[in-house]
């Protein structure tokens, strides 16, 4: 789990904030950050992050605080999860075409989608940014969602911010 004593996964962190700011030009938490500040306040954002890895059906590699309390999950559960699974069997058609264009152009910076927790609860979420995650030689080694809205569909109630 990103800790202290592991330095909130910085390596990672620093690879979701560089490969988004390439992509979108914009910056996933304060640029002037040192990377072990970024990683810690990634990880207590009032937003959620999580990304995968890029295997054929890949497994979740990262959630900050918000992410594991929205799909009610605990660390080890989350690295163990196929990403696909965040989404019903119903939606997981649109996800995978989502993740195929997202592929194909680098990033989407709209979109919105119905997921569900490991509870059964369901939410739609809203503006969602996705992105390809690339390594030190520029290829693809996963892919990252970051959303600030999202909506149970239970209650109607909004949540987030």
């Amino acid at each position: 789990m990103p800790c202290l004593a592991n330095r909130y996964q910085v390596e990672h962190t620093e690879r979701l904030r560089c490969t988004f700011h390439a992509l979108t030009g914009r910056d996933l938490i304060d640029p002037v950050l040192s990377p072990d500040a970024a990683a810690e306040a990634l990880f207590y954002a009032p937003f959620v992050v999580l990304s995968h890895h890029a295997a054929p059906d890949p497994l979740l590699t990262y959630g900050n605080q918000t992410a594991l309390k929205l799909f009610a999950l605990s660390w080890e559960q989350l690295i163990q999860m196929p990403s696909r699974l965040t989404a019903e069997v119903p939606n997981q058609a649109e996800r995978a075409r989502l993740l195929a264009e997202v592929t194909r152009r680098g990033f989407i910076d709209d979109y919105s989608g119905i997921r569900i927790a490991r509870t059964g609860q369901r939410f739609l979420i809203q503006q969602a940014t996705v992105w390809n995650l690339t390594d030190h030689e520029g290829q693809l080694c996963g892919q990252a969602a970051m959303f600030r809205e999202w909506q149970s569909l239970e209650d109607r109630e909004p949540e987030g911010r």
